[in-house]
């Protein structure tokens, strides 16, 4: 049976441009992280940023989405990118200050392996938005697999909104260990 093991759990005081998990121990078999967050981009949604141990090497990182909406843009849409945008992987979405307000959206990722110093890491993520300023019922569910072309460790996860605009106060997350899985 696995068992989950709190590394740290971060809650946003103030705005903060980046959420940084540092001197993530090699001792767990994986990584699960959640969290529920919120910027302040005018916008329903914003994109958020990976980077894995500072590596801001937009070349280093690949992904694949697919994600479902409602509302008058209802519909699926995939993409993949070779490259990543920004400062680091486009992987992830959090509502912006367009959607209802006091809403946060949710993730959850799986980092599997990410101590292998031989083979390149990889996540499943999985998010949540809301896609709609004037309702609580219009949302937006995506998700991620990502590759950072890299044999080192996972021993620091940076997120970053893609605009430059920040995270707000409450946005949090927990970063799990997980062994015996």
């Amino acid at each position: 049976m696995a068992a989950f093991t709190v590394i740290e759990h971060q809650e946003l005081g103030a705005a903060a441009a980046t959420i940084t998990f540092a001197s993530i121990p090699s001792t767990y078999d994986h990584l699960y992280l959640t969290g529920s967050l919120r910027t302040d981009q005018a916008a329903y949604t914003s994109l958020v940023d990976w980077a894995f141990n500072n590596d801001t090497t937009t070349t280093n990182y690949s992904h694949t989405v697919l994600r479902g909406y409602a509302a008058g843009s209802s519909g699926v849409t995939s993409w993949r990118a070779d490259t990543a945008s920004g400062s680091g992987q486009l992987a992830l979405m959090a509502p912006g200050t367009s959607v209802l307000a006091d809403t946060f959206g949710t993730f959850t990722a799986w980092i599997p392996n990410y101590a292998n110093t031989t083979n390149f890491k990889q996540a499943i993520i999985s998010a949540t938005v809301p896609n709609n300023s004037a309702t609580d019922s219009e949302w937006r569910v995506a998700q991620w697999a990502l590759l950072w072309n890299a044999t080192a460790a996972v021993s620091e996860i940076d997120l970053t909104v893609n605009s430059a605009d920040d995270f707000v106060q409450y946005s949090n997350l927990t970063l799990y260990g997980v062994t015996g899985a």
